[in-house]
């Protein structure tokens, strides 16, 4: 191996200098660091973040008369947007999948409610055709207007893993369409059965009663008397009333965001909107379980129109014998109802 110690005075230098030289090279990075002063664009945005961790309002310079936009971030901004993603889905979790739960324990328990005097093969009258019509739009309406809303608080857990980026955009494109158009649709409905079921759906003493009965769902073999709609059709209609007039007047906001005052007051309608949304869609859970699966002879109704007597009488004995005196229940032998006035 060589020596160093007989190496020449000269060799030793260059050795030495291009270790000073290596050193320079590394140190001088560090030192550039430390030697760093922050610029006026940087100050500023430091003061950015910070405002932002402290949640105070951050607002900029603008040239035109509306001041709330000037605004670049709020609080509310972002409360508004953990609201979203974090509680509305657990609001609409526990209403929407505890009534799907409710619902398979009763049919569990209480089993389908069956006519208890079984089909008489007579028929009644119960909806005309343009009663049916208005249903089945407001019905279908829904449907889409509510499957196109939970794709905004579900759709990226449960749909994106399944159809991708590219897919799941492009069924939230359509499905965005088809919510704002079909609003409209929906909300005429809504005023339509407003003007043709007011006049039934006004409740009343003989309400409490069948409260108290158990709605003869209860109880089986046990029906209290009801008119052309009981207590818990009562109640389905208003809710669709109140709530659909509720949801039509914050989705017109939304539709229409110029409309609210400023951006605090547009939150507040869309809080509103997502939140009666998620009810709404338990309680037509109920509903649509009550017409289908859950009760026998009930979908006749909305469906053909006529609905068997015995059902009939079981349910809405005073319609029925209000229906007999006008003339419109069938005759004795008879296998249909005649036509409504």
């Amino acid at each position: 191996m060589p020596n160093l110690r007989s190496e020449s005075p000269l060799s030793n230098l260059r050795v030495l200098s291009a270790a000073i030289l290596l050193l320079f090279v590394f140190a001088h990075p560090a030192a550039a660091q430390l030697s760093f002063k922050p610029t006026a664009e940087a100050v500023q945005e430091d003061k950015l973040l910070n405002a932002l961790k402290e949640g105070d309002k951050i607002s900029g310079r603008i040239s035109i008369p509306d001041v709330n936009a000037a605004n670049l971030i709020q609080p509310a901004g972002r409360d508004w947007r953990d609201f979203h993603r974090s509680k509305l889905p657990i609001i609409g979790g526990v209403a929407i999948l505890g009534m799907i739960a409710l619902l398979a324990i009763f049919l569990m328990v209480r089993g389908r409610i069956r006519i208890h005097q079984g089909f008489s093969g007579k028929t009644i009258l119960r909806f005309a055709s343009f009663e049916r019509f208005t249903h089945w739009l407001s019905a279908s309406c829904f449907v889409i207007l509510a499957l196109s809303g939970l794709n905004v608080s579900f759709g990226r857990v449960l749909i994106l893993p399944l159809l991708g980026p590219d897919g799941f955009a492009a069924m939230s494109h359509y499905a965005k369409l088809a919510h704002n158009y079909l609003a409209f649709p929906f909300m005429l409905s809504l005023i339509i059965m407003f003007l043709i079921w007011i006049k039934d759906n006004i409740p009343g003493k003989l309400d409490l009663e069948w409260f108290k009965q158990g709605g003869g769902v209860l109880l089986e073999g046990r029906h209290p008397p009801a008119r052309r709609f009981n207590a818990g059709q009562k109640g389905i209609f208003w809710i669709v009333i109140i709530g659909g007039a509720l949801m039509s007047l914050s989705g017109w906001y939304m539709l229409f965001p110029y409309l609210p005052a400023n951006v605090t007051e547009l939150q507040f309608w869309t809080v509103i909107h997502a939140v009666i949304a998620m009810l709404f869609i338990a309680a037509m859970l109920a509903h649509i379980y009550i017409g289908s699966i859950g009760m026998e002879g009930a979908f006749d109704a909305m469906g053909t129109g006529e609905v068997d007597l015995n059902w009939a009488r079981e349910h809405h004995s005073l319609w029925v014998e209000e229906t007999h005196a006008k003339g419109q229940a069938p005759a004795a032998g008879s296998s249909h109802a005649m036509p409504a006035e």
